[in-house]
């Protein structure tokens, strides 16, 4: 015989179920099974069957409550449970094998030491699951067991059905996980990790129209149902979604927590979702959030604490443009290396342009479609810090070994750190900012966390290290690094007409964009094409669903370098990418490229004549100059003349210059 306290308390002899009739020796049988296994003091038993205001003849009346509760154990067949009489109290005795409860808390404990096989762990959290049977308690009629019991029995459903949808999204099953969520969501509307986790799903399965309507939803619920802002994850959740960002693999935030008879109530911290790197064009700002575990083979594999600035490459969302250069850089990934290499790695594929041009991007969309070249693993590098300032070589070395695990390969491959993954790792070394910081990581060796010995302990197996590929991006055209070894250079600039329009209908939906083409083509140009701007409008309008594109022409035509800013981040602003991008300079340069922005054309036309002018009254800007400026991504090719200014970079000089002069007038 089996007692069913998940649910309607009921009996259960095999296929057999026996829902009792409400009465106080079920209530009696309640408080007894809900502690089961320790004694439970008289008091509690009678108000948990009289409520507080109990009879004067309750003590009494317990006892008879006791003895009508034996007479129906007899009357079911029940004859391997019996109710102690203890001093204090009652008592009744149970087990995993003859209590759904403890059966439960059983298989939650053995699901939370599975935490190393995710696959394991959901199925043994889904069959824990399967034993709630409807409504808690639903015949027990009893204020003071509902009041004290029941919420906390709900919390460790709650904690176990969180846990199952972040093993589903985990292991990429977010459609399964949206079919738990929508009722989770809807039952629990004041629950925010599961309208966080639901919003995640829908994003992740491509649907950012409806992640962000459900956000606004959630969000208009805690307003004027509780008066409270949503949480601090779930506003970072919508951030990322706006800006188009790649979440990255999605892994487990952690475990149930092991269940004892007496819970502590309160669900566990929710886990902030893991913003990963920047989409198509987005802004370049902050730094690299810490990276999420890899998942390997169903096992989330965390890479070590000494590398804050790696993280695994994801698949970036709504990925659009640039078909020429990721198939090129795909198929130059995938080539046998070429021959009398003898063990150098040439330099495979640098992405360089302006910043905010997408070159992060196509990186992780090109490592996307390669990734099955790479059994080994995808890493993207972080070359730079937060402030901009560059990581030198041999930090980067560090980090890159310790990453890839004992003997250069095993961190990323399918062994989670053993040194015996097999196979090729591919590496971005993201933002270079010059030849000589990159340099060193290209030597044989270099990125090795100690070479792999042979079974024999003697000679190196891989004498050279890990086998890598290595893409680089930098707003720096890197000359140098490419005459020196080599590889295939991408310069990007910005969208074409074409791919802009695609980059709208993926970002903004069909239906909005199609229904007001020429509108749509309009804000393109206003963006001037360039990534960022474009990632940074859709964010917006995404906020706007009501607003017309016809409208939004206007207000971005007003002042385009204003509103192409995301007002609850403002370090998310064209301005504010051009901001940084000048930081970075020589002063010698910034001031130059300040003159050109507010000079006349003839200042990109002509490289000076005999009297240093260029025959104008303005004095030109050397040649060396130029080409510095352009190597950095700030000035692209002509027509008219060698050099041109793209038109929001001098929209933002040209301010740059007035803030600069009415300051200088005040003092």
């Amino acid at each position: 015989m089996r007692f069913q306290l998940l649910g309607p308390l009921a009996l259960a002899d095999g296929p057999d179920v026996v829902v009792l009739q409400p009465s106080k020796p079920v209530i009696l049988l309640a408080a007894l099974l809900l502690n089961a296994n320790s004694t439970v003091s008289a008091e509690y038993l009678q108000r948990a069957v009289w409520g507080e205001d109990q009879p004067a003849t309750a003590k009494a009346a317990l006892q008879t409550c006791v003895l009508r509760l034996r007479r129906l154990f007899t009357k079911h067949g029940v004859t391997g449970t019996s109710i102690e009489a203890v001093p204090g109290g009652y008592r009744i005795t149970a087990g995993p094998p003859t209590l759904d409860l403890l059966g439960f808390r059983d298989q939650v404990r053995r699901a939370a030491a599975l935490a190393q096989d995710p696959e394991a762990e959901l199925y043994t959290l889904k069959d824990a699951l399967s034993l709630w049977q409807g409504s808690l308690l639903a015949n027990v009629r009893s204020d003071v067991l509902h009041r004290d019991e029941v919420p906390r029995l709900s919390e460790e459903r709650l904690r176990a059905v969180e846990r199952v949808c972040d093993l589903l999204l985990g292991l990429g099953r977010c459609g399964e996980a949206l079919v738990d969520l929508w009722t989770a969501t809807r039952v629990y509307p004041g629950h925010e990790r599961f309208h966080e986790q639901l919003i995640e799903a829908l994003y992740r399965t491509g649907r950012q129209s409806q992640a962000l309507a459900e956000y606004r939803r959630v969000k208009g619920f805690l307003l004027d149902e509780l008066g409270v802002d949503p949480s601090p994850s779930l506003r970072q959740l919508e951030l990322s979604i706006l800006r188009g960002e790649d979440l990255g693999v999605a892994a487990p935030t952690g475990t149930v927590a092991s269940v004892t008879a007496a819970p502590a109530p309160g669900p566990p911290a929710p886990g902030v979702p893991v913003p990963a790197l920047a989409a198509a064009g987005a802004p370049e700002a902050g730094p690299y959030p810490a990276p999420a575990p890899r998942v390997v083979q169903g096992v989330a594999v965390p890479l070590p604490a000494a590398a804050p600035g790696i993280g695994p490459v994801a698949a970036v969302p709504h990925f659009t443009g640039r078909a020429a250069e990721a198939e090129a850089m795909a198929a130059r990934l995938t080539a046998e290396p070429p021959p009398g290499t003898d063990g150098q790695r040439p330099l495979a594929v640098l992405v360089s342009g302006a910043p905010g041009i997408g070159k992060t991007a196509l990186a992780q969309h090109v490592a996307h479609l390669v990734r099955d070249s790479f059994p080994a693993g995808r890493l993207l590098v972080r070359m730079t810090r937060a402030d901009g300032r560059p990581r030198t070589a041999d930090e980067v070395a560090a980090d890159v070994a310790a990453a890839l695990g004992p003997g250069g390969t095993g961190g990323t491959g399918g062994t989670g750190g053993t040194g015996t993954a097999v196979g090729r790792v591919l590496l971005i070394l993201d933002d270079v900012v010059d030849a000589d910081q990159v340099r060193p990581l290209l030597t044989p060796g270099a990125l090795a966390g100690g070479p792999p010995r042979s079974p024999a302990g003697g000679t190196p197996a891989h004498p050279e290290g890990p086998d890598l590929a290595v893409v680089v991006t930098s707003r720096m055209g890197l000359g140098g690094l490419i005459a020196t070894h080599g590889g295939w250079v991408h310069r990007l600039t910005a969208f074409t007409e074409a791919e802009s329009y695609a980059f709208l209908l993926a970002a903004l939906g069909a239906e909005r964009v199609e229904a007001e083409q020429r509108a749509a083509r309009r804000l393109a140009t206003l963006c001037g094409h360039f990534p960022a701007a474009l990632r940074i409008l859709t964010a917006r309008l995404l906020t706007r669903p009501g607003l017309r594109l016809g409208d939004a022409v206007d207000w971005l035509g007003d002042d385009p370098l204003a509103r192409l800013t995301l007002t609850d981040s403002p370090d998310h602003s064209v301005s504010g990418l051009f901001d940084r991008a000048l930081g970075r300079l020589d002063p010698r340069l910034s001031e130059a490229l300040l003159r050109i922005g507010t000079g006349p054309p003839e200042l990109l036309r002509e490289a000076g004549g005999a009297d240093g002018t260029g025959g104008h009254d303005h004095p030109s800007v050397p040649e060396d100059v130029l080409e510095q400026l352009a190597d950095a991504g700030l000035l692209e090719d002509g027509p008219p003349g060698p050099y041109r200014v793209h038109d929001l970079l001098r929209a933002h000089l040209r301010r740059t210059v007035r803030i600069r002069n009415r300051r200088t007038e005040k003092v």
